[in-house]
């Protein structure tokens, strides 16, 4: 299914680029939202460009272009990926973030296709020229093209699963509507665009708020709601390791018999996308059972979008652990996709078999065995500076000396 799916959409990216040669000339388009709207951060706050994402022509597969988890099941490529976002178009408008509540046009269209639950038809007008070329970024997925929108308008029925239009329209606060819908099997990627587009919250307080932030957002209160439950479940009887690679990022997921802590070592390998020298460069953030009072300004949007799929796994089991991630970003990860990568990578790592031992020495040596045959790292240095390993052999040998 995945691979005549990705076939017929590649196949239709190929006509859309001969039908539209010149992008100069382009001032109309009947098109298809997966549905996807973009709430950028690069004007001066509160000022927002907020933008329908849409490839250039209708496409009735029009999901399969915002589809991370897809993409993830089915074991896309990076130059697949590319292939897909390089095709969607950003038509936006200039907005204030405390628009989000006004009943202007473009507002309306947007939050309309946002909390859609298939993709949605719809017929643009642009004014400028469009501009070609991705920008760079950590959190959030490339797109290859934008445009000034002049006018739109949604040309097909908008369907909206109930249990979303209920929430959006009562008095909830935004966590408190994000866990319910989440608790519902609505996935983060849905939750953080329905939160960018001001549609979540109490009244007063519904606003723009960019993607980029809204997909941490979504992560770290996803992340704290489950930490809660973690918290009272019994610790996992055995030291555990998973450890799994996608796309060039590979994972050494470490578990250890504890209450909840967790560290990140994120290492970007010379020739990875965010790595242009010749070093390993690493960066490293922690949390206690007491949890974080600050934000993981070290490995950013890495962190909550790690820890989030250990939380689920967690949560899953009914166990407790404290919890070591060592990230190593290598030269076959060649171009940044966004944050989803990490959270995916993750997922699928915890997916294979896990191996057990029964104390730290043993699952800390192997864990540099198989950073060394897997991946060619030795992360001696790694374990030796980890805060959290460091707690948990001072709590072993304080229980051996009582």
């Amino acid at each position: 299914m995945g691979d005549d799916i990705r076939f017929e959409v590649i196949k239709k990216i190929a006509e859309a680029k001969f039908k539209y040669k010149d992008l100069g000339k382009i001032s109309m388009l009947n098109s298809s939202s997966p549905p996807s709207i973009f709430v950028g951060s690069k004007l001066k706050y509160p000022l927002v460009n907020v933008g329908i994402i849409s490839p250039l022509d209708r496409d009735e597969e029009a999901w399969i272009y915002d589809d991370m988890k897809y993409w993830a099941d089915y074991d896309f490529s990076i130059r697949d990926v590319l292939q897909l976002r390089d095709n969607l178009l950003n038509s936006r408008f200039k907005s204030n973030v405390h628009e989000a509540t006004k009943s202007q046009r473009f507002v309306q269209i947007a939050q309309e296709i946002a909390i859609a639950s298939k993709p949605v038809d719809v017929e643009i007008h642009l004014d400028r020229d469009i501009n070609v070329g991705r920008d760079k970024d950590r959190v959030l997925a490339p797109m290859g093209m934008n445009a000034q929108l002049k006018k739109a308008r949604v040309t097909s029925n908008v369907r909206v699963d109930e249990r979303l239009d209920r929430t959006i329209n009562d008095e909830l606060k935004a966590s408190e509507g994000m866990k319910y819908l989440y608790k519902n099997n609505f996935s983060e990627y849905t939750l953080s665009k329905i939160l960018s587009v001001g549609v979540l919250g109490l009244k007063k307080n519904k606003k723009f708020v960019p993607t980029k932030w809204s997909i941490t957002a979504t992560d770290d209160t996803l992340g704290k709601q489950l930490i809660e439950e973690v918290k009272n479940h019994k610790w996992i009887e055995n030291y555990e390791i998973f450890y799994g690679s996608f796309m060039g990022n590979c994972y050494i997921l470490l578990f250890f018999p504890g209450v909840w802590s967790y560290e990140l070592f994120e290492l970007y390998f010379p020739g990875s996308d965010w790595n242009l020298s010749k070093e390993i460069k690493a960066s490293t953030d922690f949390e206690s059972y007491e949890g974080r009072k600050d934000y993981a300004s070290n490995t950013v949007g890495g962190y909550y979008a790690a820890r989030l799929p250990i939380l689920e796994y967690l949560n899953g089991i009914q166990r407790q652990a404290s919890v070591l991630a060592i990230r190593l970003e290598t030269q076959s990860y060649w171009a940044s996709l966004g944050v989803w990568v990490v959270r995916e990578s993750v997922r699928k790592a915890l997916k294979n078999k896990k191996i057990t031992f029964n104390d730290i020495k043993e699952i800390t040596e192997s864990a540099r065995k198989i950073s060394m045959i897997k991946y060619g790292f030795d992360n001696k240095t790694i374990l030796d500076r980890s805060k959290l390993l460091e707690q948990l052999k001072t709590q072993t040998n304080l229980n051996k000396w009582l």
